[in-house]
């Protein structure tokens, strides 16, 4: 923790301070510039100059900073000037005195300490006289160097200093002057004196207006990070971005509450100076202000004054007062006002007594009951809860927080759904029993509760049913697990003594179903893999008659065989799951069944049969209980799709689904098909793109642990393609925390598997690709992940064949090609895709065994160029090139070219390093000009290794010590190391062994 609760960095602001830094350069170049740099107060002006000042004074600028001060009156003239350049005084001492030539008498009235105020002069002269003399002596000082004067708060500034002001950025022709000024802007009301100097300021050419922006979600994030030195909550984000609005200072003191202990409250501090402006206000318009302040976020004028009851004509009047108090202002709707600021709202709640809160609530809920038309239709029903809340009324309360529920969950606003469901919860010990029934009957009847049927009685599980739901729906995972458990042991009592005890009829059936639910929680936490949740649920249901939830749990049954055993077992379960929800009408749970049982189609080999009933799936028409369902399809359809090489397709369906997603509020679906998209985004090579997807998922509320891994997963790929592996290696490692462990899934493990190796065989470390693939795979990859398998068993055949040459690697090489080999016979190739895998892995292995690979390496690449991938194509092509090269001869070395520049080409385009490399150290030694007619490339020089440190990599790859170098090249131990750590950094190496490995792969070792 840091000992305040400012960010000890800047956050933001990249736009802003570019826009200062060009104005500062050209000032540099001798021609003034200032900037006017607006926003509101706390959104960060003077921490914005800050660092900016501290730049520029790092560059050999002299910095001066003047600050206007809140007298109320034009009592300190010229004040900020006068400061600023009793700052340069002491700075530059003589110097100033030396440019001010003569005219101390005149200048002593801005800077007292130059001497007595000459008097002598007539007054209507002597200001355009000392407005000349001011920038007379500022172009002076700013002749040989770069002077930067900042005046803050103009929007206190006296009116002389405005006219100063106003002077100075028309007559600063010469020199290298920055003036900066800053102001509030929610200070200038309408007859500010400010205003139209604003206006004028901005026709000059030489001024540039700044405005700054509050911070948006993700900076709000940063920001809270850098103040409490890790990563915080996803939930305290939300809720301080909500609070706060983005205003930085805002931030800083939640934060701060937040650290001290209090995170549902605001500071003292920040209470009283939100309260300010209000307590300001006359007697007549601040109980205006408090009834708004009940109303809402927003309150529109015929509500308020049916509440308040005062006449068009008083009210009226009473909110011009506190919108030029800069309290409310109106919305973007003329008939409708909010407050300035969020916090200053919630302070004007905080300080309203309890009875006067609750009154102002019924008030505003027996108005909007006498007239709904007095709010928007999509809004009544929800403001009408929340007014009835307020007025602590649970028999009124309770209906009206349900029946707002419903039209959330109509509009699929399941955020908002699951914030009223949580206030039904606390409303219900206290409605009256006869309340509690006929709300939960008409929530039956309306589909709100999950497991209830219209005709049973609505009862306290029906209620903690469809909080569950709501809640992992948006994400909160630990409180639906939390409530499923309640609920259990609710329905079942202690747990059960043996086989048949337990709960029966309809408590099973729904004890059955919060079983599917805590199955389903438990998989996205990473507790478990979901077996034991799951077969307690089928035993429940086991000899109950058919239902809704018995296809509920079949298909979950079904979907656990999918990811752990598919297979012929699998698809009989998923084709009965399919069954079962006909029979009983289970229409959403239908589709799900349905969507495994064509993943299942497509991987037995019937591949069009099962794409065609994904994509039926995927076409039905979004609807409030199919909706997650339904989107959940596009992330599955695009996954299917990527893993039969369709990549165009696979990204354009998981951008289609991710953006619906995104729009129904279904957070951790949409970042779930982000991490599908990206997965084919860089089969593409769209790369680019893939970083900003996985940026846009990250930065998601309610993202599930394992969808996160997967999305690690996706970074860790970015970064070995383009061989960034420190990066790579750090985002395998995030990746393994919620995927790997005791529940590990396969869809997980084998990706992760592929990484790993790959980065281990680029530190040269045959040993650990071997033990990597047989903990992945054992002796063959699991039936039914064709899909996984065919990546793995290349990255370890490619391994094997560039250690080739490698003492460390003779011994076991024999037996690693050979399981290799055995688990390629176990996977299909019916997919193109998996058939250019098969055929580059084949190649592969007979490099490995040394022998004559050009012929199957030529097949290889024909398969890869009808993949969309454009990656497997350039790697085929340098290792075709590499194979005609080692069949020696000047024909084979001319058969090389053409593919090796082809290679050359594709690296070059797609940005990625490691084929690059490869492809210019085989250049170099088969001596092949990669352009035409031009010198083979030097990979050393390529990789930027100066003659010196290609003599000390000579010795590292062969082991030698920092101190046995310096005595070889007769150099010092310390420089000999400086050397080496050059030499990692320039080959991204993270040790000397990887190094060594680097240098012998790239040939950029030989003679």
């Amino acid at each position: 923790m840091h000992s305040n609760h400012m960010s000890p960095v800047l956050i933001g602001r990249d736009a802003e301070l570019a826009a200062l830094g060009d104005a500062l350069s050209r000032a540099d170049a001798g021609e003034p510039r200032a900037l006017i740099v607006g926003g509101e107060a706390g959104v960060g002006k003077t921490r914005l100059l800050e660092e900016f000042l501290r730049r520029a004074a790092a560059d050999g600028a002299v910095t001066a900073l003047g600050g206007c001060v809140e007298s109320g009156a034009d009592a300190l003239p010229y004040h900020p000037v006068s400061t600023a350049l009793r700052s340069l005084s002491r700075r530059l001492g003589a110097e100033l005195r030396a440019a001010v030539d003569g005219q101390e008498g005149e200048l002593a009235r801005l800077l007292p300490e130059l001497g007595e105020m000459d008097r002598g002069r007539p007054e209507g002269g002597d200001r355009a006289r000392l407005f000349e003399l001011t920038a007379r002596l500022l172009e002076r000082l700013a002749a040989d160097r770069t002077l930067v004067l900042v005046l803050e708060d103009l929007h206190w500034a006296d009116r002389s200093t405005r006219e100063l002001l106003s002077y100075l950025l028309r007559a600063l022709a010469h020199g290298r002057l920055l003036l900066i000024a800053t102001f509030r802007s929610d200070d200038l009301h309408r007859r500010h004196p400010l205003r139209p100097a604003l206006a004028e300021y901005e026709r000059l050419r030489t001024v540039t207006r700044l405005d700054l922006p509050r911070f948006d979600r993700a900076e709000v994030r940063r920001q809270l990070a850098a103040i409490g030195g890790e990563a915080p909550p996803e939930q305290v984000v939300d809720r301080v971005f909500e609070r706060s609005e983005g205003n930085a200072f805002f931030v800083e003191e939640l934060a701060c509450s937040i650290r001290e202990g209090s995170p549902g409250g605001i500071s003292d501090s920040l209470r009283d100076l939100l309260l300010v402006r209000v307590e300001a206000l006359p007697d007549e318009v601040r109980p205006v202000v408090r009834a708004a302040a009940a109303g809402g976020s927003e309150v529109e004028f015929r509500l308020l004054a049916a509440v308040t009851g005062l006449a068009e004509d008083g009210l009226i009047e009473a909110v011009r007062t506190a919108v030029a108090a800069a309290v409310l202002q109106p919305s973007r709707e003329a008939e409708s006002f909010r407050f300035r600021h969020a916090l200053m709202r919630e302070a004007v709640l905080g300080d309203l007594l309890p009875g006067e809160r609750s009154r102002l609530g019924r008030r505003y809920a027996e108005a909007l009951e006498a007239d709904p038309a007095l709010v928007r239709s999509e809004e009544r029903s929800g403001r009408l809860a929340h007014y009835w809340y307020g007025a602590r009324d649970p028999g009124r309360a309770l209906p009206a927080v349900i029946a707002a529920a419903g039209a959330a969950r109509a509009r699929h606003a399941f955020a908002e759904q699951y914030r009223l469901l949580e206030r039904a919860l606390e409303l219900w010990d206290d409605a009256p029993e006869e309340v509690r029934r006929r709300t939960m009957l008409r929530a039956a009847a309306d589909g709100l509760c999950p497991v209830a049927s219209p005709e049973a009685p609505g009862d306290f599980a029906d209620l903690l049913a469809a909080v569950t739901v709501a809640a992992r729906l948006t994400g909160e995972r630990e409180r639906a697990l939390s409530l499923a458990k309640r609920a259990l042991r609710a329905l079942e009592g202690s747990p059960p003594p043996g086989p048949g005890s337990g709960p029966s009829g309809e408590d099973a059936l729904r004890a059955a179903w919060f079983w599917t639910e805590r199955h389903r929680l438990m998989l996205d936490l990473s507790r478990s893999d979901g077996w034991d949740e799951i077969a307690r649920a089928q035993e429940l249901v086991r000899d109950l008659p058919p239902s809704a939830v018995h296809a509920e749990v079949l298909t979950q049954a079904a979907h656990w065989h999918l990811v752990h055993r598919p297979g012929p077992a699998a698809v009989g379960i998923a084709e009965r799951a399919v069954e079962l929800c006909r029979v009983t009408g289970a229409e959403v749970t239908g589709l799900t069944a349905r969507h495994l049982l064509a993943w299942l189609t497509i991987h037995a080999g019937d591949v069009e049969a099962g794409l065609e009933q994904a994509r039926e799936v995927c076409a039905r028409e979004l609807e409030p209980d199919s909706a997650n369902v339904l989107l959940r399809g596009h992330g599955n359809l695009a996954e299917a799709l990527h893993g039969l090489g369709r990549y165009t397709e696979a990204a354009e369906t998981a951008e289609k689904g991710s953006r619906l997603a995104e729009r129904h509020g279904l957070p951790d679906t949409a970042s779930f098909i982000d991490g599908n998209l990206a997965e084919s985004l860089i089969r593409l090579g769209r790369w680019d793109d893939t970083r900003d997807v996985l940026e846009r998922a990250e930065g998601r509320r309610g993202t599930s642990a394992r969808i996160r891994a997967h999305l690690a997963e996706q970074r860790a790929e970015l970064a070995l393609v383009r061989g960034e592996y420190g990066e790579a290696r750090r985002w395998l490692k995030e990746s393994f925390g919620s995927t790997t462990g005791p529940y590990p899934e396969p869809q997980h493990t084998l990706p992760q598997a592929r990484i790993a190796i790959a980065l281990a065989a680029a530190e040269g470390l045959i040993s650990d690709v071997r033990s990597l693939l047989e903990a992945a795979v054992g002796a063959a990859v699991a039936p039914g992940h064709h899909r996984y398998g065919w990546p793995l068993l290349y990255e370890a055949a490619a391994a094997e064949a560039r250690a080739r040459g490698l003492a460390a690697a003779e011994p076991g090489r024999g037996a690693a090609v050979e399981r290799i080999r055995a688990a390629m016979g176990e996977l299909a190739r019916f997919a193109p895709v998996w058939d250019a895998q098969a055929l580059m892995t084949e190649a592969e292995l007979l490099t490995a065994e040394g022998r004559e690979a050009a012929g199957r390496w030529t097949e290889a690449v024909a398969a890869a160029e009808r993949l969309e991938d454009p990656l497997p194509p350039a790697v085929a092509r340098s290792r075709l090139a590499e194979a005609l090269v080692s069949q020696g001869g000047a024909g084979s070395r001319e058969a090389a070219a053409e593919p090796l520049r082809r290679a050359e080409a594709a690296a070059r385009e797609l940005g990625a390093a490691p084929l690059a490399a490869e492809v210019t150290a085989l250049a170099r030694r088969a001596r092949i000009p990669l352009r035409q007619g031009g010198p083979p490339p030097d990979p050393v020089a390529a990789l930027g290794l100066t003659a010196r440190e290609q003599d000390v990599l000579r010795l590292v790859a062969a082991g030698w010590s920092n101190r046995r170098i310096a005595e070889e090249l007769f150099i010092s131990p310390k420089t000999a190391s400086v050397h080496v750590s050059n030499i990692l950094a320039k080959l991204g190496a993270a040790n000397r062994g990887e190094a060594a490995a680097i240098a012998h792969r790239l040939g950029a070792l030989a003679e």
